[in-house]
């Protein structure tokens, strides 16, 4: 990319070139990036502040685009150059550019030099651990040990393309179908790269970006993706474009935390996906107990460059911490990376550090909501007591935590019955956070389980929307389903239902809607195999223990609930 008006036609082709899917395109793209925009011309230091975030977004399209390559299923000999070549021009750029050195080491194993590829990773962790001071990635770790395990069968490595699980990658993001955009300006906060060379402080990066999420919506006129739909693409070599395209939003936040010692960094950019132009980039360095200012800085920031307008007010309005205590913090971000029985233990543990923390004692008790709808509950008047303790205090200390008072008060009504008082939560959420996805998914179940079916339909509909690639949309399926159910609309409600349990097989609720939804439709057989299912996880589940599975829902409700599993074959 040089001289001036050959510059921007290199670079219109070189953006089109980026967007494609197939190999020629995209070799023919990776054929123009000689070196950075605009690299050795002469320019007014101002002029070159002005240039460092576009000549950054284009190095990162220049290194997405050599791992698209690298990792296409078939790479002839001329795509093959292309992508060697231009890998090759981007560690001598940067050595720690880690996305480079993996399609070098992929081109290697495809031309059956696994020494070679080796010899890669060795450079590769060497420039990282001088420049950095950090340990490679763990995608080049994973690509690395899956060649040691070739090499140790003794297995031949050309020929054989990129690994099943990089296949699978692209397999996925292919076949995720394009969003609409919405109106009003629209956002996706994406997994930020952890780079502190430790597995251990995943959990920690994590947090930083569900914070930074949180406090962007806040602000009412901006539409953001939520935390779980986001974090579909972690670990993945993202294409913005695509990520946007696929989530249905106009924009799109990336960046990276590292974190060393007590010492902290968060660089983030702002992309406008549609048009591939970095917006704003920054980075912001302090002390690890600094960690909610650094948030609120970048979210501040990523506000200001959507738009500039934007008073002062509003910005403030997107800051909020929610505890003071670092130590709890850290043990609510394991709890909320762990599986239910683990998480437990690490909110009790970030209570008992701070006994104000309303986000972990929200998530406590929605995991009793789980424990329930499971079947799990082991002494259930002392776990519905805890339940009423946490909301309680929920209630008091959550008044600007949106997730917290979602959980709280989905927990109230399913668990303990109290459709008033768990609504009202459910609605102060959805007041305080119109963007966030668990208050309006709470709310639907509530409705769907105590209220008006339609009205729950819609509000779970506005949850899979902010979260369209949420790990949890089994949920929302489920909920969806015996709404339609309640309504009497049967035929519509299974095929819900039906969906929900191939999105998560083990969900009880799911696999119970469904076998009820089916016999309802007169689709005995089908409802009997899912009977069928829900009994080898549940041996005890019965007709005259239901109750204590599906929490306290309106009677009349619970009544052709009943009526329903009955004929599909539930045993009295």
């Amino acid at each position: 990319m040089a001289g001036a008006p050959a510059d921007e036609a290199d670079i219109w082709i070189f953006d089109r070139g980026c967007q494609a899917d197939d190999g020629a395109s995209l070799a023919a793209a990776a054929d123009l990036y000689r070196s950075e925009l605009l690299d050795g011309q002469s320019s007014p230091g101002e002029i070159d502040d002005w240039f460092a975030p576009l000549r950054a977004n284009y190095t990162r399209k220049a290194l997405d685009l050599v791992e698209r390559l690298s990792l296409l299923p078939a790479l002839g000999p001329r795509e093959e150059q292309a992508c060697e070549a231009l890998a090759e021009r981007l560690v001598a750029l940067d050595p720690c550019a880690e996305q480079a050195h993996r399609a070098l080491i992929r081109i290697f194993r495809r031309r059956g030099k696994t020494n070679d590829a080796f010899r890669q990773f060795l450079a590769c962790k060497e420039a990282l651990k001088r420049e950095l001071d950090v340990e490679p990635e763990e995608a080049t770790r994973a690509l690395v040990e899956r060649i040691e395990a070739t090499a140790e069968l003794g297995e031949p490595a050309a020929d054989r393309g990129p690994p099943q699980a990089e296949l699978s990658l692209l397999e996925a993001k292919a076949a995720r179908p394009a969003v609409s955009v919405p109106e009003k300006p629209s956002i996706a906060v994406l997994p930020f790269q952890n780079m502190s060379g430790d597995a251990e402080q995943e959990y920690f990066t994590d947090g930083v970006v569900e914070e930074i999420t949180t406090a962007l919506s806040h602000v009412n006129w901006l539409f953001v993706i939520a935390r779980n739909s986001a974090f579909a693409y972690k670990g993945q070599a993202v294409d913005v474009t695509r990520v946007a395209r696929e989530l249905g939003v106009r924009y799109v936040l990336e960046g990276s935390v590292r974190r060393a010692g007590s010492r902290l960094r968060v660089a983030g950019q702002l992309v406008e996906a549609t048009a591939g132009v970095s917006l704003w980039a920054d980075r912001f360095e302090g002390d690890v107990s600094e960690v909610f200012e650094l948030q609120d800085l970048v979210a501040s920031r990523v506000i200001g460059a959507i738009s500039p307008r934007l008073e002062q007010a509003e910005i403030a309005r997107a800051k909020r911490k929610p505890t003071e205590s670092l130590d709890a913090y850290d043990h609510y971000l394991r709890g909320m990376a762990s599986l239910l029985e683990e998480a437990l233990p690490q909110f009790y543990k970030a209570i008992e550090l701070d006994p104000d923390f309303a986000a972990a004692q929200g998530a406590t008790a929605w995991c009793y909501f789980w424990r329930m709808a499971n079947g799990w509950m082991t002494d259930r008047q002392k776990e519905t007591d805890e339940v009423s303790r946490l909301v309680g205090n929920v209630a008091i200390a959550g008044q600007d935590d949106a997730v917290a008072l979602a959980f709280g008060g989905l927990a109230l009504g399913y668990v303990i019955g109290d459709y008033e008082a768990g609504s009202a939560l459910a609605d102060r959420a959805l007041a305080l956070n119109p963007n966030c996805a668990a208050a309006w998914s709470a709310s639907g179940c509530l409705k769907a389980c105590h209220d008006d079916p339609d009205i729950a339909i819609e509000h779970l509909s506005r949850a899979r929307r902010l979260s369209p690639l949420d790990p949890l949309t089994f949920f929302m399926q489920s909920f969806t389903a015996f709404a339609h159910f309640v309504a009497g609309r049967h035929d519509a409600a299974w095929p819900v239902a039906e969906a929900a349990s191939r999105e998560q097989p083990y969900y009880l609720t799911g696999l119970r809607v469904a076998a009820a939804s089916n016999a309802m439709a007169g689709r005995l057989d089908a409802a009997r195999r899912y009977i069928s299912r829900s009994l080898a996880l549940d041996p005890e589940l019965t007709l005259s223990n239901l109750k204590h599975r599906v929490g306290q829902i309106r009677p009349d409700y619970f009544a052709k609930y009943v009526e329903a599993l009955r004929l599909a074959g539930l045993p009295e």
